[in-house]
């Protein structure tokens, strides 16, 4: 354990087994601990449950960097906002969530965003990202070039809603002369952006290592089933120049199963983040990941916050044993943090 370790470097017990301070104790180096919060919607509010239980372990972040709902949580934390985020996601209910979404037509998402907008503002206020206590960072993808933007300065709010603005869903949020979407689609998990912060030590929340997505290649598609078709009742004959391939036999097969507009987007988002965070850990692994079990939540559903925090308290309380005895055998390593002379778990 961290504190065991720490204590026994400061301290000899005497002859009589009473504690003894050493002669010249080797002073303790502390670790620049990094936090690197990944996107996943609505599985996001476990991000809540996870910080909790460092911050009660006393390992509290020098650095945050946030992707996503992962910005939106690790923002409010490095604004000293942990408290009211929570009470935000527990106060959601299928009317309420429903209630926030401005939907609109003719724009470049379903839903304008101003609603959620003004309520980040109210507890955000006029805060900015590079004024905050604790150092932090979130992931942006610009429209058209693709380009991974890190926003490390300005308007909080409105580099929370630029990090958020998952395509077709939200409208994207035009920064510094740039249109700029969710970083879930370059930067899921921005390990990256923490390690250049120059964290010693980075610690993940991966929100998508539960879904088990693994495809691999298939070089034959392989042969529709066959099988009695359940006609629509009173469908009408069709006649015009696509009637013949309108009216095969696979073709209404297709028509009655294909899954909806919802399914698809929720389906391509999770096979887009599964993709994208295991190319990117795996070049650049964190020291540590906290994966909570997020399979059963979906990815809008926003009203299930207790469940979610509560799963991301149980990931991170398993992880906890191998996350201090990581950063006790880091802190072991000469030369391994170059930070002040102090303990990182106080």
């Amino acid at each position: 354990m961290l504190f065991d370790g720490l204590a026994r470097r400061a301290f000899s017990l005497g002859g009589d087994g009473t504690a003894e301070a050493q002669k010249d104790p080797a002073p303790t180096r502390r670790l620049r601990v990094g936090l690197a919060l990944g996107g996943g919607a609505a599985r996001g509010w476990a991000h809540i449950g996870v910080l909790r239980v460092l911050d009660a372990a006393g390992i509290r972040p020098d650095m945050i960097a946030g992707c996503s709902i992962g910005a939106v949580v690790g923002g409010c934390y490095a604004a000293g906002k942990l408290a009211e985020i929570e009470s935000f996601a527990l106060s959601l209910t299928k009317r309420r969530v429903m209630g926030l979404l401005d939907f609109h037509l003719g724009g470049s998402g379903l839903i304008a965003g101003g609603r959620l907008q003004k309520l980040l503002e109210f507890d955000l206020g006029r805060l900015r990202v590079e004024n905050l206590p604790i150092r932090f960072g979130t992931v942006a993808t610009e429209l058209v070039t693709g380009h991974e933007i890190w926003l490390t300065r300005g308007s909080l709010v409105d580099a929370l809603r630029a990090s958020y603005a998952l395509p077709g869903v939200f409208s994207p949020v035009r920064l510094g002369g740039r249109w700029l979407m969710d970083g879930a689609l370059v930067n899921p998990v921005p390990v990256t952006v923490a390690r250049a912060f120059g964290a010693d030590v980075v610690i993940c929340v991966n929100l998508n290592n539960d879904i088990r997505l693994r495809g691999t290649v298939i070089p034959d598609h392989g042969e529709d089933e066959e099988g009695p078709l359940d006609e629509a009742a009173g469908e009408p004959p069709r006649s015009g120049l696509f009637s013949q391939w309108l009216d095969n036999p696979a073709r209404r097969r297709e028509r009655r199963t294909a899954p909806g507009m919802a399914s698809v987007m929720i389906d391509a988002f999770n096979i887009t983040q599964d993709r994208i965070s295991r190319s990117r850990l795996a070049g650049d692994p964190p020291d540590a990941m906290v994966s909570p079990k997020l399979a059963g939540i979906g990815l809008f559903e926003f009203h299930r916050a207790a469940e979610a925090i509560e799963l991301g308290r149980q990931s991170a309380e398993r992880a906890l044993p191998d996350i201090l005895e990581m950063m006790d055998a880091a802190l072991a390593v000469p030369g391994a943090a170059k930070g002040s002379l102090q303990a990182v778990a106080m």
